[in-house]
């Protein structure tokens, strides 16, 4: 299990929504959008999608909705990549339904926080990864220290590695030591979860990026990527310096409607609302974002 390769540019994907005065807050699930939205993703070259998390407002899901995104995932990648579906839950009974829908519905991978609405210790975190592994796909535990009040650290990781099926970790608590600690301490592969500390992530050693603003910027993204990949690492920190200033919206507490906003400004794909309880973006932010996300577009351009 250890040899599952989980790395590239996969995608936290956004969801589309649309107007419905039958659906809660007015707004249903465009699965028609978010199907094309996915296809735009692996047309550009992305490695996998991730469904169902935080990007894709999973919590505001309806179980029926939540399930539908990852069937319609699947059939948009069409095998070109990978799905890691989000199998997150208030703990481990939750989570592994959640797992045996996506192995059943055709994802690769999961996707999983620790429980989400209790502050865990660590053998509580041990116990809730490896129940979830009885399912028997490949894990990415996801380190959000942010949202969960729970932090994966390195001797934790270390711990968690030790379940055959767990082999890659999303690191997203912002500290790039991180790479070699974890790397020091196990076999695992380490994937850069935040958009603005990528460069540094990629350098250090992480083999893969469960990326944010590739929705709005794709191609880029695996541009990107690659280079970093390639060892030309002059020619990804010119690149990345024109991206970084957007990318850090990623990190902020508004980034689904960042991220939504700048993919309708790229226009390569449809962003639109987001469903409570996150509201629309203060006139401030988004005049931040349309700035920073047009100036990422003229560097672009101008290249």
């Amino acid at each position: 299990m250890k040899t599952t390769d989980l790395g590239g540019v996969v995608v936290a994907t956004t969801l589309a929504f649309k107007p419905d005065d039958s659906a809660p807050a007015g707004l249903a699930v465009d699965f028609d959008k978010f199907g094309e939205h996915v296809d735009m993703l692996m047309s550009n070259g992305c490695h996998g999608v991730g469904p169902n998390g935080s990007l894709g407002e999973y919590s505001s899901l309806s179980d029926e909705e939540r399930r539908k995104v990852i069937q319609v995932a699947v059939d948009a990648v069409a095998g070109r990549g990978l799905v890691i579906a989000g199998c997150h839950g208030v703990g481990w009974p939750q989570a592994r339904v959640w797992a045996e829908r996506a192995q059943s519905d055709g994802a690769d991978a999961v996707l999983l926080l620790p429980p989400t609405m209790y502050r865990a210790n660590d053998d509580e975190v041990i116990e809730h990864y490896a129940r979830v592994a009885d399912v028997g796909l490949p894990i990415m535990a996801y380190n959000n220290p942010f949202d969960t009040k729970v932090d994966l650290v390195p001797s934790l990781v270390a711990r968690i590695a030790e379940i055959p099926e767990v082999v890659a970790i999303k690191e997203f608590s912002g500290d790039v030591r991180r790479v070699f600690e974890i790397k020091e301490l196990c076999d695992i592969d380490v994937v850069a979860g935040a958009d603005d500390v990528l460069f540094e992530l990629l350098v250090d050693g992480a083999v893969g990026w469960f990326a944010g603003y590739p929705n709005a910027f794709p191609k880029e993204a695996v541009e990107l990527y690659d280079l970093c990949r390639a060892g030309d690492y002059a020619a990804a920190r010119s690149l990345y310096a024109q991206l970084v200033a957007v990318f850090r919206w990623d990190s902020r507490t508004e980034f689904v409607q960042a991220i939504k906003l700048s993919m309708d400004i790229c226009g390569r794909s449809y962003g639109g609302p987001t469903r409570p309880p996150r509201g629309p973006l203060s006139e401030e932010h988004a005049a931040r974002v349309k700035a920073d996300t047009e100036r990422a577009l003229a560097a672009i351009d101008a290249r």
